[in-house]
């Protein structure tokens, strides 16, 4: 304000003069308030639109990894229905075995040969597809490996321990494919 308006008192409606803040000065400045407040809100938006689509990426990376994981695995265990469903195959063989340690018969000596040959060589496929038998025999009992079949008492072992194998157990690269079948011995009472 100039010097001349100091005599005026403050009720009084005072014209502006030349050099004074007018209307059309005020509108401005509350567009460009106005303005900076907008550029504020678009920033808001654009920080959240970036926050967002960071983690819409990070979501499919994510994801991407999860489904390489789910075909890794499903690669690796793929073969685990079939070797199910071969495993009885290599027991009959075994038993065959088993049943003819006993006759030395001229005929059976080749059967026996041939026997044992195809057992020799479907345990070689089996172990080079990643499927090892579980043998616990004499072995600490493992549930983990194991199924417990009967416990005998039997004062020769400690208590706990794997006396006999009635069924061999398999893994499946390190996978229970299935578990051995087996008698424990316990603590005679």
């Amino acid at each position: 304000m100039s010097s001349d308006n100091k005599d005026i008192p403050d009720n009084e409606v005072v014209e502006p003069v030349d050099g004074e803040v007018d209307s059309g000065e005020t509108e401005s400045l509350d567009v460009e308030t106005d303005a900076l407040t907008e550029v504020e809100a678009l920033q808001e938006e654009l920080a959240a639109a970036k926050d967002a689509a960071l983690r819409a990426q990070a979501d499919a990376i994510n994801a991407q990894r999860r489904a390489e994981l789910e075909i890794e695995k499903a690669r690796k265990f793929a073969l685990e229905r079939f070797a199910q469903d071969i495993l009885p195959v290599v027991d009959n063989l075994e038993r065959a075995l088993e049943a003819s340690a006993g006759s030395e018969a001229d005929g059976m000596a080749a059967v026996v040969e041939g026997v044992e040959l195809t057992l020799k060589s479907l345990v070689d496929v089996l172990t080079k597809n990643g499927i090892t038998p579980v043998d616990p025999h004499g072995e600490p009992f493992d549930p983990q490996v194991a199924q417990a079949m009967s416990m005998i008492e039997n004062p020769d072992v400690e208590p706990n321990t794997v006396i006999a194998v009635m069924q061999k157990g398999y893994l499946l690269k390190e996978r229970l494919l299935r578990p051995a079948m087996v008698m424990v011995s316990k603590a005679p009472s």
